[in-house]
């Protein structure tokens, strides 16, 4: 008996010791899981550690790649705790080779963890000699007027059995490929938008089971798209080029060990089709009766198709296709289907959002239905696009009269929430309408919750927000004839969007076109990709973009390969501020200053919080330079810290100086001007707190409402919190009436919008010169929710939340607030509540990192975690107190707090 209890007891052991195994999953190269195409030589790795046990980090780890049964890299045991981007060391990489690759670890407990299951990435072209095919256009006359899409299609024979196949395709506009009638991948608006001449993208395609032995047909059509297509105003177009063409080589490996390749060549055909007009700003127009029907199969006929063109364009701006393509998510159908007064028959689909509306329809040849796209209705209730501006923003369908008929476009997109449809007599019917959003395919990362409904609609509205303009660039607006890459919006936002989305690759991809598009002098276009012109560009927070987002990725996501890349553009950007300044004061050129900031209607008084832009101008400049020390600092790159920092000196002696009386009053007396300030520490610190005394009576003698713009916006609530007036903070998020952020929310916003108030209490709207309901920047209050409210951050000396700090901030009349995510160590969370008297705090520490928790208690005793007091914790380390804070430093793992009043 004493034998089988020894046995058992053992069998509990080994049983326990099995589960409490450090596991090994969530495997990323190059931020993206399985990736085709990778273009670069030695891409980088990262992997999670899972533990049901606290404490657990890694001490060791190994790696081995395989190209099918052959080794091409074993890193060996490393001592080390990286598990995020770590550099592949092997043999060369080949193009077109597929590879696998596997990581085990050694944990902080002595244990070794199960080799992980296997990831995959395929590797692009590494040389442009590999690529075999001709770019083509068409062999007919386009039409200048409507400029249909164009339509290639080759046929080609396989008689060997496949192994596999890889499509390389892009295009001079936008694409969509087919083998053999089926659409190649589930990507839209492909190659995306880049700054063409300098950067095009290829996208890389697994097309094996598209192919069949014997026949097959390729087909690829081809729209204007950002390339060809109407951009910005006054008729801009042609941007890139006048001539649509496409760019396709399918790389076949068959089961002897042969290969074979299908190129676009001069043997190609062109037509065009069912796609009779495409504009992103105007919309397309598709005619059923000009389908080609099976065009892109293998038995079809293509005698009275055009020969193709042949251009001789280089091949040296082609890069494979690094960021998340754009593709279809969340679907929507009708909330509400109604006659407006002026008989309008308008379908709402409840939620603004970015995309199309597929149709189902059945009538007659040659009858005609029309969409138009709105945003909101006016105050009678009728639709409303103004604000659209030039943009048509329709979609127009042609019957063939062929039985039931679905149609979705393919070229464009729309900013959306009504559609007016027209062309339909009688009942329109529900069912046959489903609209479908369009977005880069980011992963969703970050949530945020709290008690106050108003707050999570908040919320809602920046994730839609962010959802609607990441369409491959970080676009101002989606619906009027704009849509283009504002640098301003896209800084301002950039630490809530890395919150809500995985937008790491998003940003890397979009800054190297900052990069491409920077001007010889250093300075920064407004809108990247640039299509406004060689002298649209060094405006103070807009062109600041390129040194804020890169730092802001960083701390997000703890990769230095993006300060790396960057770093000659953020020289630039600084360099050019420098040369721009006399005596470090930068007082010249043309600034956008603190865009859309709170000016009423016949201002008589001096109400309208204009600010100094040339003040805001120096405390960007003093910014830019901070970021170079830091940047410098991580990248080991001494002696530009010390330059920049002695540069960083004087630009702030300077603004003292210009801008600051000797009583520590601000020339600017606005929200802004003190917010900007005191964020950038621009002001002695003997006079901070006075400062901040001003910037609260400026609050206050508005009601309690913020006036602040585009630039500052984003840092007002973190000014008031880090100097202890986290309160009035709280007042401006939960103001509802105008200026505020939950002011559009009473208002039935589901997105955020450009303006403050546009649409005014009476239901009348402001100027719809600009007026955009679906604008993300003041979304940038996420931030502080996150980071401040819900206590989640990152440290700078452990970035990307390898070092995490959680410090709730309760208050606000809430009573709980949480956020939770996902980094790429696993999820973290901090939530608490108040209940019974009690504070409690639920924390969630992924396993490889550390943090250091500020519990909202006067003395420690007073805290307990999982019911037992905090002080007499063997894993729980108690540092001191601050603030009103017990600071804590804990490991990995779940851990719930409860503090008693």
């Amino acid at each position: 008996m004493k034998n089988f209890i020894k046995l058992l007891f053992c069998l509990q052991i080994v049983s326990l010791s099995i589960f409490a195994q450090t596991k090994v999953q969530n495997l990323l190269t190059e931020n993206r899981t399985n990736p085709i195409g990778i273009d670069i030589s030695m891409p980088r790795f990262s992997w999670q550690l899972v533990s049901d046990q606290r404490n657990i980090s890694q001490t060791a780890y190994e790696i081995k790649v395989m190209n099918g049964k052959i080794s091409v890299w074993n890193s060996g045991q490393v001592s080390s705790e990286h598990s995020v981007m770590v550099p592949y060391a092997g043999k060369e990489l080949q193009s077109e080779k597929k590879y696998s690759w596997q990581v085990r670890v050694w944990d902080n407990a002595g244990k070794i963890s199960e080799w992980s299951s296997p990831a995959n990435f395929q590797m692009a072209f590494l040389n442009k000699n590999e690529w075999k095919a001709k770019w083509i256009s068409a062999g007919f006359a386009e039409d200048p007027v409507n400029r249909p899409a164009v339509y290639f299609r080759k046929d080609f024979s396989s008689s060997k059995k496949i192994a596999s196949a890889t499509a390389y395709i892009t295009a001079h506009g936008m694409y969509e490929a087919q083998i053999n009638g089926k659409k190649v991948g589930d990507a839209f608006l492909t190659p995306g938008w880049t700054s063409y001449n300098k950067r095009l993208q290829y996208q890389m395609y697994d097309v094996t089971d598209l192919l069949s032995n014997g026949k097959n047909a390729l087909g690829v059509s081809v729209g204007n798209g950002w390339y060809k297509g109407f951009l910005a105003w006054g008729g801009n177009k042609d941007i890139y080029g006048k001539d649509l063409g496409v760019l396709f080589q399918l790389n076949i490996s068959y089961i002897d060990g042969s290969t074979a390749q299908i190129v676009s060549d001069e043997s190609w055909k062109s037509s065009t089709g069912s796609i009779r007009f495409a504009e992103i700003y105007h919309g397309e127009t598709i005619d059923a009766r000009e389908e080609k029907t099976g065009w892109s199969t293998n038995n079809y006929n293509d005698a009275g198709w055009s020969g193709v063109k042949v251009d001789n364009y280089s091949l040296d701006n082609l890069l494979a296709a690094y960021n998340e393509p754009v593709k279809k998510h969340e679907t929507f159908k009708p909330v509400k289907n109604f006659t407006t007064p002026k008989g309008e028959k308008v379908i709402d689909f409840g939620q603004n959002l970015v995309g199309w509306v597929m149709v189902n329809a059945k009538g007659n040849a040659g009858d005609k239905i029309t969409i138009r796209h709105a945003e909101v209705l006016d105050k009678a209730g009728n639709f409303y696009t103004d604000n659209l501006r030039a943009a048509n923003a329709t979609a127009n369908y042609i019957l063939s009269g062929n039985g039931n008929e679905k149609f979705e476009p393919h070229f464009t997109f729309y900013g959306f929430r009504y559609i007016k449809i027209e062309g339909i007599s009688g009942e329109i019917k529900p069912e046959d309408f489903t609209a479908v959003a369009l977005y880069s395919d980011m992963k969703p990362t970050g949530e945020f919750i709290s008690s106050n409904p108003l707050v999570n609609q908040l919320q809602h509205n920046i994730q839609w927000g962010q959802r609607g303009n990441f369409l491959d660039v970080p676009t101002d607006c989606p619906q009027r004839d704009e849509r283009l890459g504002w640098t301003g919006d896209a800084q301002a936002f950039s630490r809530t969007a890395s919150f809500n989305f995985g937008v790491n690759n998003f940003f890397s991809k979009w800054l190297r076109d900052v990069e491409a598009d920077q001007m010889e002098s250093g300075s920064v276009p407004f809108v990247i990709p640039n299509v406004l012109g060689p002298t649209a560009g060094g405006a103070t927070g807009w062109a600041d973009v390129a040194t804020i987002i890169p730092w802001n990725m960083y701390l997000a996501y703890g990769d230095k390969k993006i300060l790396e890349n960057q770093y000659n553009s953020m020289k630039a950007w600084v360099g050019y501020m420098e040369k721009s300044s006399k005596d470090n004061l930068w007082n010249t050129g043309f600034h956008f200053g603190d865009w859309l900031f709170y000016r009423p209607f016949d201002d008589n008084d001096g109400r309208s919080a204009v600010t100094d832009k040339y003040l805001i101008a120096q405390c960007f400049f003093a910014n830019s330079v901070q970021i170079m020390i830091n940047t410098a600092n991580v990248l080991g790159k001494k002696e530009d810290a010390d330059k920049y920092s002695q540069l960083l000196q004087n630009v702030k002696a300077a603004f003292v100086k210009e801008y600051l009386t000797p009583n520590g009053r601000l020339v600017s007396g606005t929200q802004t001007a003190y917010v900007l300030a005191l964020n950038f520490d621009m002001l002695p610190e003997n006079l901070r707190a006075q400062a901040v005394e001003k910037l609260v009576d400026n609050i206050k003698s508005y009601g309690t409402h913020l006036t602040t713009g585009f630039l500052g916006t984003p840092y007002l609530c973190h000014v008031l919190s880090r100097f202890g007036k986290t309160d009035i903070a709280y007042s401006l998020l939960m103001q509802e009436t105008y200026p505020s952020w939950l002011y559009p929310v009473k208002m039935g916003a589901t997105t955020i919008w450009e303006r403050w108030n546009g649409i005014r209490p009476d239901s009348t709207f402001e100027p719809a010169s600009m007026n955009s309901f679906n604008h993300y920047a003041y979304g940038a209050i996420g931030d502080w929710m996150y980071r401040v409210v819900a206590g989640l951050d990152t440290y700078n000396d452990g970035p990307g939340y390898k070092h995490i700090r959680i410090q709730p901030h309760i208050g606000g009349g809430l009573t709980n607030a949480s956020a939770s995510l996902q980094t790429y160590y696993g999820k973290a969370s901090s939530g608490w509540k108040t209940e019974n008297d009690k504070i409690i705090l639920d924390v969630e520490i992924p396993a490889n990192t550390k943090a250091t928790v500020y519990v909202p208690a006067y003395h420690v005793e007073l805290i307990k975690e999982n019911g037992m007091a905090v002080s007499s914790s063997k894993e729980i380390q108690v540092t001191g107190s601050e603030n009103g804070y017990i600071i804590l430093n804990i490991g990995s793992g779940k851990y719930h707090f409860e503090v008693s009043k």
